[in-house]
């Protein structure tokens, strides 16, 4: 009984997945974690390897058999709190040996937590800020900052600052796009990790568990066809990644992708990058990112400097300035270069675009550049020629759904350069449908954020551009090489 791993692993009973009242035993991927905690731990996973479980068994632990142990935990929303007490830290203490229940009596008892004799605790919440805790758990981060960000903050800035250097926290979710406080903790940690720096006792450690982990993620691979798309993808992981799969593996894998289709890296990842770059919940261009992707149109796009460069704008006033860098070659759409700033006037953008080495072609804006800022004597587009950018200006959408939808169709016919679009793509992966808290759904127009302004950028292209008719489409494939797309 003085032995926590003895105890995690004989006292607790749990709900499994069949819906079974069962003994808790940590799994592969559960002692994996155990053995190779931190004090703060950041966990990016697979879907149902059991973390939750874990770490909260964990924490019920800890408050039974050391007293004066208080501890948190924290889902993106009020029903999945309530759910993880009841289903998991309640049930397991009801089901405790009667000797246990009878030292450590529960003297406070609540939807939401419990109080120990002992002087310890165990709550449950959405963001927890008052307090102090020796355990703090956050579930589901990364969809809490990108669905949540007002909840968010309020963990950052509230509940993980009530644990102190020393103490213990786990931070597990699923990726939810590169952007919010989860990818930063995530990236952060991975880098002390590539650099070999241990973690001080207010650093972070990162943990991935894969699909390939788990090792009930196999399937009987008769009579399972294995595309060739995912053959390639297998080899791929083989030869850049080490990751060699069995054949049960592969065609438990293909079988959930048939499934799960965009969504499947985001829900069941084979690496951490590949876990960021996968599809954000309620996003416009999931499929056709995802599409161009496998089809190598992302990669190494090179400027070609025989064709001319067409620039495509957002225009920020207090805000971002996007621009995308465009060629047509043959009857594809090349972007190989992007550039964003924030706060500057016209004539910055303007040097911006003397100062790379390219010969231009024509320059797109939206239909608002013709408009005077306040006090202007002249409007941007008026000013912009005087700059030497003569804009051609592209009509507003009649509405934004219409307008997305010809984005989708766009995409297409476009290749983009990884690195130099890289943070163009990242929007565009990002830009999403606004979420609606009160009706628990997403609402029918895109979210304002930082991803607006370069997929309206975008938008400038696919509403106005036309390219030139090529009746004999002169392109020459041998001076082009296409095979330069697809990787570096």
């Amino acid at each position: 009984m003085k032995n926590k791993l003895w105890r995690l692993n004989n006292l607790y009973r749990i709900v499994n997945e069949e819906g079974r009242e069962v003994l808790f035993q940590m799994n592969a991927a559960q002692r994996w974690l155990y053995d190779h905690m931190h004090y703060l731990n950041c966990v990016l996973k697979a879907r149902q390897l059991g973390f939750t479980t874990f770490i909260q068994i964990y924490c019920l632990d800890d408050c039974l058999f050391t007293s004066n142990t208080h501890a948190g935990v924290i889902a993106h929303n009020r029903d999945d709190a309530e759910d993880f007490f009841t289903k998991k830290i309640r049930f397991a203490y009801d089901h405790l040996p009667n000797q246990i229940k009878a030292a450590v009596p529960a003297t406070q008892d609540s939807v939401r937590g419990l109080t120990f004799a002992n002087g310890s605790s165990i709550r449950v919440g959405t963001s927890l800020r008052s307090g102090t805790y020796q355990l703090l758990h956050v579930s589901e981060y990364g969809k809490l900052c990108a669905k949540f960000p007002d909840k968010a903050r309020e963990v950052k800035t509230g509940a993980l600052n009530t644990v102190h250097a020393g103490q213990v926290c786990w931070i597990e979710s699923t990726a939810e796009g590169q952007e919010g406080h989860f990818y930063e903790l995530c990236q952060k940690a991975q880098d002390m990790e590539r650099s070999g720096t241990k973690p001080t006792l207010l650093d972070f450690k990162f943990h991935f568990f894969a699909w390939h982990q788990h090792p009930g993620y196999v399937l009987d691979p008769s009579g399972v066809r294995i595309t060739d798309t995912m053959l390639e993808y297998f080899a791929l992981l083989k030869a850049q990644h080490g990751i060699e799969l069995t054949p049960g593996q592969q065609a438990w894998y293909q079988k959930k992708a048939e499934q799960q289709g965009a969504d499947m890296k985001r829900e069941f990842p084979s690496t951490p990058e590949e876990a960021f770059e996968a599809a954000i919940e309620g996003a416009y261009f999931s499929k056709e990112l995802a599409t161009a992707r496998e089809q190598g149109r992302i990669g190494r796009v090179p400027y070609d400097p025989s064709f001319p460069v067409n620039t495509f704008w957002d225009l920020g006033r207090n805000d971002s300035t996007s621009i995308w860098f465009h060629q047509r070659i043959g009857r594809e759409n090349r972007f190989f270069d992007y550039y964003e700033n924030s706060g500057e006037w016209l004539g910055h953008y303007a040097k911006a675009l003397k100062d790379k080495p390219y010969v231009y072609g024509e320059h797109y804006a939206p239909h608002d550049i013709a408009v005077a800022d306040i006090g202007a004597p002249e409007s941007r587009l008026q000013t912009a020629r005087t700059l030497g950018l003569p804009f051609i200006t592209v009509p507003a959408p009649r509405e934004k759904n219409g307008a997305i939808e010809i984005m989708r169709r766009a995409l297409s016919s476009c290749a983009f350069d990884e690195r130099g679009c890289a943070q163009g793509l990242k929007a565009l992966a990002a830009y999403r449908k606004e979420w609606d808290d009160k009706l628990g759904a997403y609402k029918d127009h895109p979210r304002h954020d930082w991803a607006s302004h370069p997929s309206d950028a975008f938008q400038t292209f696919a509403l106005g551009y036309e390219p030139t008719p090529d009746p004999e489409d002169d392109y020459d494939d041998a001076d082009h090489d296409r095979s330069e797309i697809g990787g570096y």
